[in-house]
């Protein structure tokens, strides 16, 4: 039986991963910080709480980072943990700093110490792009992070690369782009509408107030991400990759097609607000696949149109448990 060490397990990825693994028949333990306010209601949700054996640590203490290695002995760590939202990490840069940037460092030193066959996956991101120099985001397109979420994240990435050339570790990073689903955070935009077309559409609210609406983004379905994520890692040779649809779509495009799957038009009730623009605004980002296509054999297989109805319909059954 395979062991994994999953970081971040409470969070929306962190979930499906667990769900995914333990269909496989492996071991998984779960990383879980005693500060965290993310309950495990994800895990409950899935029906998979009682099945993960959870090790408190946090990734802002290497100390706990590297007894959780050595408990564990994991074939497999995922570093999912982080701290994710990117408009919350302009007012606080530095614990963003430490969380994405110097916790991937504190996994790395614990594998390469005391457990070097360990292999690694880094939950990277397509905020590093941030200012795109390439209108389809690749492996190789240059970065140009656009917030201190997408600095933070970028150093991971780099110390990932590092380890793997300097220590010959197996530690591959996932370029991820958008990736929803009915356990997205609240806060998330894609989320907080769907939970606003719910309640609209109930009677318990009017409006939801949204910033730059014209940002596009390539928006994928978290349970298919979460395979690829397991694909790098049974991989023969440690890489990077970027995981996309190939498609992008506008906030505004989004809430058409949620507020349409309750029969309302977004127009009357999508106000936007200034402040919630972002102090540097990521304007379009469209990644390109094709390398995770070709080498791990994966492809999005739900389009952005059942993610919405998928996601409006999960909070329609939150907010009306008779529905």
């Amino acid at each position: 039986m395979k062991k994994a060490l999953i970081t971040g397990v409470t969070g929306q990825d962190g979930a499906y991963l667990a769900e995914l693994l333990l269909g496989k028949g492996y071991e998984v333990y779960g990383f879980f910080p005693r500060r965290s306010t993310d309950t495990r209601w994800r895990l409950q949700e899935l029906g998979i709480a009682d099945s993960i054996r959870m090790v408190e640590g946090d990734l802002t203490d290497p100390a706990s980072v590297l007894q959780a290695v050595i408990k564990t002995q994991p074939d497999e760590m995922y570093n999912l943990g982080a701290q994710s939202f990117v408009g919350t990490s302009w007012n606080q840069p530095l614990f963003t700093a430490h969380v994405d940037g110097l916790g991937v460092t504190a996994c790395l030193e614990a594998i390469r110490n005391v457990s070097p066959s360990t292999r690694f996956y880094q939950a990277s991101t397509s905020e590093m792009f941030g200012s795109i120099q390439e209108a389809h985001q690749s492996e190789t397109t240059p970065f140009y992070p656009r917030s201190p979420y997408g600095v933070a994240k970028l150093y991971g990435h780099w110390i990932t690369v590092n380890y793997r050339e300097s220590f010959r570790l197996h530690a591959s990073s996932g370029i991820l782009f958008n990736h929803e689903s009915p356990l997205r955070g609240i806060e998330f935009v894609t989320r907080k509408v769907t939970d606003a077309a719910a309640r609209i559409k109930l009677g318990m609210q009017d409006e939801v107030r949204l910033g730059n609406i014209d940002a596009k983004r390539d928006w994928g379905y978290a349970g298919d991400y979460v395979e690829a994520m397991w694909l790098m890692l049974q991989q023969e040779q440690p890489d990077d990759y970027v995981v996309a649809t190939g498609v992008t779509t506008t906030v505004r495009e989004m809430c058409r097609i949620a507020f349409e799957h309750v029969g309302l038009d977004y127009q009357a009730h999508v106000v936007i607000d200034p402040s919630y623009f972002r102090p540097a605004e990521v304007d379009i980002l469209l990644g390109n696949p094709a390398k995770a296509n070709r080498i791990l054999g994966w492809r999005a297989t739900t389009s952005l149109d059942e993610l919405i109805a998928m996601m409006v319909e999960a909070d329609l059954r939150r907010l009306s448990p008779s529905r």
